[in-house]
């Protein structure tokens, strides 16, 4: 990242705060003051009751480390093919760490990455980020894990209708992108049951293992919620 040493010291003085606070940041900017043409960074604020009342996405918190890890270790021997971080040696000072990334790529703009609980108890389902922000032309990744108890009851589905919500609200983005192994068939289901339109298979676009494999492309623009809505209210009457 490019800037003046001003510009980069007001910015490292705001991560370690957001680090070591855990606060929530408002919606403004960090900028150098008294320097002319600092560097604007636009910050999004955590999102506060993004939920449908059987799941919740909210930021992640520092208090969350161990309970991540468990979940984590729990999806490794099915989650771990596509994503090796996801190992049984997976502990809580590993989830701390991607805590502070996590807080700290929220405060740059980088991504968005919030957990998914349970909206009736906060217990841990899963992960959702809205990542890999693209800041001049305006779209995302959108990825997901889940843990394996929480398999099979619709939950991404429920958690990545809110992370649209966020990501074409909050975020003002214009396009997600959701990118899965060739392979990866519950992904890819997955990314159709959200609302992903499949644009074609993309060579050698993953590295997993140290492998390259092609995956699928899929997206959603803000268009495909309001087709979406349209559909069932004509199903409704």
């Amino acid at each position: 990242m490019g800037g003046s040493p001003c510009e980069k010291r007001w910015i490292i003085r705001d991560l370690a705060r957001i680090r070591d606070s855990g606060m929530i940041m408002p919606a403004s900017a960090i900028s150098c003051p008294g320097h002319t043409g600092a560097m604007t960074i636009d910050t999004v604020p955590y999102p506060q009751d993004l939920t449908d009342g059987v799941v919740r996405l909210r930021a992640y918190r520092d208090d969350d480390a161990e309970a991540l890890a468990e979940a984590i270790r729990e999806s490794s021997t099915s989650a771990g093919r596509w994503i090796p971080w996801a190992h049984a040696g997976y502990d809580a000072t590993t989830a701390l760490d991607w805590i502070h990334q996590c807080k700290q790529d929220w405060l740059m703009g980088v991504g968005y990455e919030m957990v998914i609980v349970d909206a009736s108890n906060d217990r841990i389902l899963g992960g959702m980020g809205v990542n890999q922000r693209h800041r001049e032309h305006g779209f995302a990744n959108l990825g997901y894990w889940l843990r394996v108890s929480a398999r099979g009851k619709g939950h991404v589905t429920r958690a990545g209708k809110l992370a649209l919500t966020f990501a074409f609200g909050p975020a003002a983005l214009s396009r997600i992108e959701i990118v899965a192994a060739h392979d990866n068939w519950p992904s890819r289901k997955a990314a159709k049951r959200i609302g992903g339109i499949f644009e074609g298979l993309l060579r050698n676009r993953l590295i997993i293992n140290k492998t390259p494999v092609d995956a699928a492309m899929y997206s959603v623009v803000p268009g495909d919620l309001q087709i979406a809505a349209a559909h069932i209210l004509s199903r409704s009457e």
